[in-house]
């Protein structure tokens, strides 16, 4: 079980270890925990820790040549989406999808080097609960 001073760990398999380092680094605020590129790298943004493996990596070994990617992505928090949306771009990145909004907030796909997704997401804004009256 994991206690409140552990990390979440999510793996993703990439095909340039430097590369993802630099944008998870660069553009998403993930500061280096190690680097053993070109196998592996281990980065980290507040309780997330994201393993970067490239294709000489025990992870990356263990998964079955032609498995298909799923649809699941990391999931940032971000106050003001259109502003990392502006700043990304400016840097020279694309995104996989246009802005999508419903009712628990706005969000955005952006690809890492190796095609796996990091949404964006700003939360709706709810208007501060109205505590109920006293008799």
């Amino acid at each position: 079980m994991t206690t409140p001073d552990q990390f979440a760990v999510v793996r993703y398999l990439v095909d340039d270890v430097s590369a993802a380092v630099a944008f998870y680094t660069t553009h998403l605020g993930f500061t280096l925990r190690l680097d053993a590129a070109p196998a592996f790298a281990d980065v980290v943004r507040g309780p997330l820790r994201l393993l970067l493996s490239g294709p000489a990596s025990s992870g990356a070994r263990a998964t079955l040549p032609g498995t298909p990617a799923g649809r699941n992505r990391i999931h940032l928090v971000v106050d003001d989406l259109d502003t990392e949306i502006s700043r990304l771009r400016d840097a020279g990145l694309s995104f996989h999808s246009d802005v999508v909004s419903g009712p628990g907030g706005r969000q955005i796909l952006l690809p890492d080097p190796a095609g796996n997704l990091v949404e964006l997401f700003e939360p709706a804004h709810t208007p501060a609960a109205t505590p109920p009256a006293r008799a």
